[in-house]
């Protein structure tokens, strides 16, 4: 019997602090308003306050859903939440988002450790819950507040990453999006590239002294780092084929999606993709303006405001596509209900 997979419902959560150009401009005044829009496409970004943990987003995410679709508590019966910033090594975050909802002591809940493909990653673990009849109905969240990881005076990272939580309800009833086909890939030899070196048990209570790169932006092992230019590289090498193995996997062309969602990386990112694999600008979304990279929740944030503005066209093909830390990546296909 095979059980098929819908999203029903998509919500998400913006912090209260709003970091915008100008601001980031007044700390770096070498980086005009102009500057930033036009490099990153980014005009503002949410930030988590100082005690606010990616716990506390993935609840009120959660809770927008369940009050924004009208959505009974009760029916939940497994808990999936992706963060890179848990609120603690242990117990796992997602057993304490359980008991803040009120969610049944029989729904099973467990985190997962992935960046930008994470949201991928999640509808195809909470397609195969379903799928197996192991759950009915399956919370995927997803939630990160990088901008604790990013030093202060690291301008390029912090004028792309903004916090933010999403919460998906996956379901085995029918939905506005049935679940497909996925395609996913792993290269960890990308993994430096993209890391925060201390604070787990490789480097445990190591702390490390500041370096300025070349663009003077000031890193530490005990802060995010990113080498933008391999990042870029890896995403031109992988993504195109990425899109053309879920495409596969799903017996489709490419003229038989409607619309293609990727993870929202910056706007030079997202030009320099759809440039490469050929995609009209009609069939490409962007929705990053007021937000920024909001990691694994990009493209559910995405798909929230496509499904808004009525560009999630009924019967037609949406191709999502994650990718980033890793290096890791994962693509699907929904198709529009």
């Amino acid at each position: 019997m095979n059980i098929k997979s819908y999203i029903k419902a998509i919500s998400y959560y913006l912090p209260s602090y709003e970091l915008s150009n100008a601001v980031i401009e007044k700390d770096f005044p070498e980086w005009s308003i102009d500057k930033i829009s036009k490099k990153t496409g980014i005009n503002n970004r949410y930030i988590a306050s100082e005690n606010e943990t990616s716990g506390d987003m993935a609840v009120k995410a959660s809770n927008i859903l369940f009050e924004e679709h009208d959505i009974d508590k009760s029916i939940i019966d497994y808990i999936i939440l992706c963060t890179q910033s848990p609120d603690y090594f242990l117990p796992t975050t997602a057993c304490i988002i359980q008991d803040k909802l009120g969610l049944s002591t029989r729904a099973g809940a467990f985190d997962m450790n992935l960046g930008c493909s994470g949201y991928i990653y999640g509808l195809g673990l909470a397609k195969g819950l379903i799928s197996s009849g192991q759950a009915n109905n399956v919370l995927l969240i997803t939630s990160e507040t990088y901008s604790k990881f990013i030093h202060p005076k690291d301008k390029s990272n912090k004028t792309i990453f903004g916090d933010a939580a999403a919460a998906t309800l996956i379901s085995s009833d029918i939905g506005f999006a049935e679940i497909l086909n996925f395609d996913y890939g792993t290269d960890g030899r990308g993994a430096e590239n993209l890391i925060l070196k201390n604070g787990g048990l490789r480097n445990y209570n190591k702390h490390s002294g500041e370096t300025v790169d070349e663009y003077d932006n000031y890193h530490s092992d005990d802060n995010l780092y990113m080498n933008g230019s391999e990042i870029f590289l890896f995403t031109l090498a992988s993504v195109p084929k990425l899109i053309n193995n879920t495409l596969e996997k799903n017996q489709l062309d490419k003229e038989a999606i409607h619309l293609f969602i990727l993870h929202q990386a910056n706007k030079f990112m997202l030009d320099s993709l759809k440039k490469k694999c050929k995609i009209d600008d009609n069939k490409f979304y962007i929705h990053i303006e007021n937000c920024g990279n909001t990691v694994s929740s990009t493209i559910p944030i995405a798909l929230y405001h496509a499904l808004k503005e009525n560009r999630l066209v009924t019967q037609s093909n949406v191709l999502l596509a994650g990718f980033g830390v890793g290096y890791s990546w994962g693509g699907t296909v929904v198709k529009i209900k």
